[in-house]
């Protein structure tokens, strides 16, 4: 059962333990995780922890690099928040308190005092980042304006039906306010630039971070409007491109191609399952990363992703992420050399081999 209040008391608790200088929220580039960022840190600034400064941790980034932790370290700030980025061991920065606040199944488990864990993996239903920001801030006060900022997340990871079956109550209430369109319009400019060739989510979160309702996101005139749907522009003509390429069958699997700088293989993959509705589409793209296949797996029938994929598993190296994400919505990024032994294990042929 999910107990967002008892996931906001935690997070409360933990605030306790942050220092006096201003804390420092990370959060991830898509619609989900900015709309979180955004929810802390304007949450943060209104019982008294401010200014805060909220920093979108994108494509080819880590939380737990050693950039960012020398980066953050430099600031000394009071604590850090990390949100929609995984949970994983070891510290962002060590002996700053750090609350993990995120959704999708651990990597690993932090074994540190300073760090404090909310998440939601194992909560039915599984909430979203977004859901959980929202819950910590009203456990520091009234937080009801900022509900839309947490219907974006749900619809955002969730599709709106997903949405509207786990959190009825939630997507009910938005709803008086709220049109499902306006919400569904926002989310898809929101996640367009971290899709786009530049990949710079800046924009997005801005914008959230000033927005006090999704009109101003989708009627917004100022250049990081104007950026949104510039970029949604650009990735609707490489995804349009890439549709045009008819999947490759091994068993339960279809396998769709691309090549393009834009981050489009989910889309791709997710185009294809109302077609392919008993397979498990896999969109690869062979064009987003020199050296590497980024490929996303979405599927109409089979629920739990992750444990498909681990099955059929090649073996890893240093450098390949594998797996990650959600039950429903996983993927990786592998060197060719694993993506080789992938489709090899999938079952394909030379047709799907990369060179």
């Amino acid at each position: 059962m999910t107990d967002l209040a008892a996931h906001g008391a935690t997070f409360a608790r933990a605030l306790m333990g942050f220092g006096p200088n201003p804390p420092i929220v990370l959060c991830h580039d898509d619609a989900d995780g900015v709309a979180a960022g955004a929810i802390f840190g304007r949450a943060l600034e209104r019982a008294g922890h401010g200014p805060i400064d909220v920093q979108v941790i994108g494509r080819g980034a880590s939380a737990w690099s050693p950039a960012t932790r020398q980066a953050l370290a430099s600031r000394r700030p009071g604590g850090i928040v990390v949100t929609d980025l995984g949970v994983q061991a070891g510290d962002i920065v060590p002996g700053v308190p750090t609350v993990l606040v995120d959704h999708h199944i651990p990597r690993s488990l932090p074994e540190v005092a300073e760090t404090t864990i909310i998440t939601g993996h194992e909560d039915r239903p599984i909430p979203t980042s977004s859901l959980l920001a929202h819950a910590c801030a009203a456990a520091l006060g009234e937080a009801n304006d900022l509900a839309w900022l947490a219907g974006i997340g749900l619809i955002g990871d969730l599709g709106e039906r997903g949405a509207g079956s786990d959190f009825p109550d939630v997507m009910a209430l938005l709803r008086k306010t709220y049109t499902a369109k306006a919400l569904r319009e926002a989310v898809s400019l929101l996640n367009a630039p971290r899709r786009s060739a530049s990949g710079d989510a800046g924009p997005a979160l801005r914008l959230l971070l000033r927005a006090t309702e999704p009109a101003a996101v989708i009627e917004g005139t100022d250049p990081d409007a104007e950026a949104l749907r510039a970029a949604r522009t650009e990735v609707r003509a490489a995804l349009d491109a890439a549709r045009s390429v008819p999947p490759l069958f091994a068993g339960p699997v279809g396998l769709v191609f691309c090549r393009s700088p834009c981050q489009i293989h989910p889309l791709l993959a997710q185009s294809w399952t109302g077609r392919l509705r008993r397979q498990v589409v896999i969109g690869a793209n062979l064009g987003f990363r020199p050296g590497y296949v980024h490929f996303a797996a979405r599927s109409a029938s089979v629920q739990d992703l992750i444990t498909f994929l681990s099955e059929r598993a090649p073996e890893l190296g240093p450098d390949d992420q594998f797996a990650q994400g959600h039950r429903r919505a996983t993927g990786g990024q592998v060197r060719v050399d694993t993506w080789n032994r992938f489709v090899t294990n999938l079952g394909f042929g030379p047709e799907a081999q990369v060179a």
